[in-house]
C-alpha cells in the first residue's frame, strides 16, 4: 500500500528501519536558510536524510524568476537517487512548520512521477511531543536509480496565470491575509496580490495540534472558494511556489486533485511591473 497524502507517526515509526521506506527531513526558514540543517545535526527521526530548500529543491534565481525556481529535473533526480530514493520506495517528508516547507519536496516528487510520497502528518513537533525515537546520527545511504518523468501539466508560467487572470478563472494564493492585502511584506519588493485571486492561507488547513483537518472539512472549505469552478481548472500559488504546495495537498486529501501550482507565484508575478496588482490601498 503506497501512501501519496498523509502518513502518521505510528504507521512511520513501523517502517523506520523499512529499506523500502525514505525518510527526508525538510525543516527550512525562509529568514534563517541554514536554520533547518543545524536543527537536522543537532537532532532527527532516525535513518532521515536532510533536503535543504535553496540547495537541493530548487533552481538558480534569475531575473525574471521567482525566489525558489524549479530545480532541474535531471539533477533533482540525480539527488534523489543518492538519498536511496528509487522505483516503488515509500518517501516520507517532514518539516517543524506544519508542513509548509516539506509539501515543497511532496510536490516535487509527483512531479517527477513519484506518486509515493506523502506528509508526516504533524510534522517533526508532533513526533518529539510523542515521544518518539530521535537521533542525530547521519544515515549510510544506499543510492538508488531514480528515473525522473516530469509531468508539466501539474504547472504553469505568468503568462497562463495573465491569461487566467484575465478570463476571470479561480487564483489562490495560500500567503498570509496579511502580506495578501499589503499590510506587511517581509520577503518581497512588492506588496499585494493579483487582481481577482483569492486568499486561502495555508495554515486554514490544519486544527489546533498542527495536522490536516479531516478531508470532509478541507472538501466543504474548498467548495465555498471554488464556487463550482472544476479543481484542475484553479490555479494555486504563493510568495514564491512553496506553502502554495500545501494547498494542493489540501485537495488530494479532499478529494478534489488536478490544480496547478503556479510556481514561481508572487516573487515571480512582480518582476514584471506590467502585470496587473493591488496593493494597500488600490480601489
Amino acid at each position: 500500500m503506497n501512501f501519496t497524502t498523509l502518513v502518521g507517526a505510528d504507521r512511520l515509526a513501523q517502517h523506520l528501519h523499512d529499506p523500502q521506506w525514505v525518510v527526508i527531513d525538510c525543516r527550512f526558514a525562509l529568514t534563517r536558510p541554514e536554520s533547518g540543517r543545524q536543527a537536522y545535526a543537532k537532532g532527527h527521526i532516525p535513518g532521515a536524510r536532510y533536503a535543504h530548500l535553496n540547495e537541493d529543491l530548487c533552481g538558480p534565481i534569475t531575473s525574471n524568476s521567482g525566489r525558489h525556481p524549479l530545480p532541474d529535473p535531471a539533477l533533482l533526480a540525480r539527488k534523489l537517487g543518492l538519498w536511496g530514493v528509487g522505483q516503488g520506495q515509500q518517501v516520507v517528508v517532514y518539516d517543524d512548520s506544519f508542513g509548509s516547507m516539506a509539501v515543497r519536496l511532496w510536490w516535487l516528487l509527483r512531479w517527477l512521477g513519484h506518486d509515493a510520497v506523502a506528509l508526516l502528518d504533524g510534522g517533526f513537533p508532533s513526533w518529539a511531543r510523542q515521544g518518539r525515537e530521535l537521533n542525530a546520527e547521519i544515515p549510510v545511504l544506499r543510492p538508488a536509480d531514480f528515473h525522473p518523468a516530469p509531468n508539466d501539466s501539474l504547472w504553469v508560467g505568468s503568462d497562463a496565470v495573465l491569461d487566467a487572470q484575465r478570463q476571470k478563472r479561480v487564483i489562490i494564493d495560500a500567503r498570509a491575509e496579511e502580506r495578501f492585502s499589503g499590510f506587511i511584506e517581509p520577503l518581497d519588493k512588492v506588496a499585494g496580490h493579483i487582481p481577482g485571486s483569492l486568499n486561502s492561507p495555508f495554515e486554514d488547513n490544519l486544527d489546533m495540534r498542527g495536522n490536516f483537518l479531516p478531508a470532509e472539512e478541507l472538501r466543504a472549505l474548498y467548495a465555498s472558494l471554488l464556487q463550482g469552478a472544476r479543481p484542475d481548472a484553479v490555479i494555486h500559488m504563493c510568495g514564491s511556489g512553496v506553502t502554495a504546495c500545501h494547498n494542493l495537498l489540501a485537495l488530494e486529501i479532499a478529494g478534489m486533485p488536478g490544480g496547478k501550482l503556479y510556481a514561481g507565484s508572487w516573487s515571480e508575478w512582480i518582476t514584471d511591473p506590467s502585470r496587473p496588482i493591488v496593493q494597500r490601498g488600490t480601489p
